[in-house]
């Protein structure tokens, strides 16, 4: 490798894998508006402050939920989402500040 090639941020290579899959990358648009995108009857949190709870979108996505938690899971890796525990259940959300920083690096990158 010459000095003047760009060895990629290992964060930013984490979170493309992660949005290289076509239904996490469906997960974190659902997620941007989830008031719209899910039907939140019996929701015990704020879907915009704490977060859509895993049955909520397990059952959007139509999968397991054991599936859709390894998805969310590989989302939270990246940094892409944050989890939040109320009682026994978790809830997902955008990372906002995390998804804004990695659009910037990838406009200055590519």
């Amino acid at each position: 490798m010459t000095q003047t090639e760009v060895v990629p941020d290992p964060d930013l290579v984490l979170a493309l894998r992660a949005l290289a899959n076509p239904i996490r990358l469906q997960l974190l648009s659902w997620l941007r508006e989830p008031e719209r995108n899910f039907s939140l009857q019996g929701a015990i949190a704020d879907p915009i402050k704490v977060g859509v709870c895993v049955t909520h979108i397990q059952a959007k996505a139509g999968l397991a939920q054991s599936t859709v938690s390894a998805y969310l899971a590989e989302l939270q890796r990246a940094g892409l989402v944050r989890a939040t525990r109320v009682g026994k259940w978790t809830h997902y959300r955008r990372d906002e500040q995390r998804i804004a920083r990695l659009v910037a690096e990838l406009g200055q990158t590519l």
